[in-house]
């Protein structure tokens, strides 16, 4: 009887599934980089902390050039969380694991430098009246774009100038901008506003449930976000270096 009371408890396992984006590299792999470093240079924040797949099923490689090319990528930071597709000879300790049976979500769409199609935006929030704009430049600025839809886990929306969410951004879901983002319902996915270095952006919420916030490279995980804020309007700016957070209400 003793034994059995004191005996511990066993480890629960569990699956779980969760949305990553799958690169399909092609060879010859400097020039595929090169098309990888004009993506990313389009948008500063497409990477960033986003779980990345390697699908290299059909490619004529050896063990030494996946290895080469997952250290590209690393010092990159695309983070490769498992590898597609490869022969079992190709893998090993100093490689991320092999996966397969992943289930298509569709295509991505990468971002764009052609400008989006411009839209009256709203009336600002009450509470965001005492806020002071961010600057623009004069010239060439990027046209604004309106979300009239709720975005979807799964869905990522890109732009260069700001971006005007009129519904909520579910977990699993991501807006990216150049410029400011604001969103009038809830966010629990990603915001990553100033991603074309832009550090006067700013990110603002009717309620605050995020998985992530970023400005120009500076970032916030929900974990490290401010327990006062949660569940609450809130606003992120950039004080110089230092990413700041405040409430609304």
């Amino acid at each position: 009887m003793t034994a059995v009371l004191t005996q511990p408890r066993p480890i629960r396992l569990k699956g779980r599934s969760y949305l990553a984006l799958t690169l399909t590299p092609e060879l010859p792999f400097e020039d595929w980089l090169v098309r990888l470093d004009d993506l990313a240079g389009r948008s500063a924040g497409f990477f960033l902390r986003r779980p990345v797949v390697l699908d290299v099923e059909g490619l004529e490689i050896d063990r030494a050039q996946l290895r080469d090319l997952v250290g590209k990528l690393g010092t990159r930071n695309v983070r490769i969380m498992g590898i597609e597709g490869a022969r079992p000879s190709m893998l090993g300790a100093d490689l991320p694991p092999a996966m397969s049976g992943g289930k298509a979500t569709g295509d991505i769409e990468e971002p764009t430098a052609a400008p989006t199609k411009e839209a009256p935006a709203p009336a600002p929030v009450e509470s965001a009246a005492e806020i002071p704009a961010a600057p623009l430049p004069t010239t060439g600025v990027p046209a604004s774009l309106v979300v009239t839809q709720p975005v979807r886990s799964g869905q990522s929306v890109f732009t260069e100038g700001d971006i005007t969410i009129l519904g909520s951004v579910a977990s699993g879901a991501e807006v990216i901008a150049g410029g400011s983002i604001h969103i009038y319902g809830t966010l629990r996915g990603r915001a990553m506003a100033g991603t074309l270095g832009n550090a006067a952006a700013r990110i603002f919420c009717r309620k605050l449930e995020a998985e992530m916030v970023a400005i120009d490279g500076f970032y916030k995980t929900a974990e490290e976000l401010e327990p006062g804020l949660r569940g609450k309007p809130a606003q992120f700016w950039l004080d110089g270096e230092t990413f700041t957070a405040g409430s609304m209400a």
